[in-house]
């Protein structure tokens, strides 16, 4: 297998990476049972990648499920009848997933609530009070 380019400054290692074909599930008459098409991609994020820790966190998080318990990515592509082209797809599958976490999130800008909206929101408190206030009996009387 070879490196898989990320992008113009990062390509994954073929070392991180591996592949194995197996049987297609679902209808497919005679073609699907004894051709093994669909292809299973297997990329380590323990492996020497080059990814810092965040990228690989946020990586992690956005496969979800496809990471197993021993810290390998598995995207499974069964989509095609060519076994060449299901790999073409795992692959591209894994570049955008990498492609997205190695993008820092952005860091949120604290902003202020305007004082007319706070003023808005305490008179309309304090008139929400006054109608439930209203709707009460009298005081201080037994009834």
């Amino acid at each position: 297998m070879t490196d898989l380019p990320i992008d113009d400054n990062y390509t994954l290692p073929a070392a991180c990476l591996s592949w194995t074909a197996e049987r297609a599930t679902g209808p497919g008459g005679q073609h699907v049972n004894p051709t093994s098409s669909a292809g299973e991609l297997r990329f380590d994020l323990f492996g020497p990648h080059g990814l810092d820790a965040d990228s690989v966190a946020r990586l992690r998080s956005l496969a979800g499920r496809r990471v197993g318990q021993d810290g390998v990515l598995t995207l499974v592509s069964l989509s095609s009848r060519s076994q060449l082209r299901n790999l073409e797809t795992a692959r591209e599958r894994l570049a955008e997933l990498v492609r997205q976490a190695r993008v820092p999130p952005s860091e949120r800008l604290a902003t202020k609530v305007p004082r007319r909206q706070k003023v808005a929101r305490l008179s309309d408190k304090r008139l929400h009070a006054e109608k439930k206030r209203g709707r009460s009996g009298p005081r201080g009387e037994d009834h």
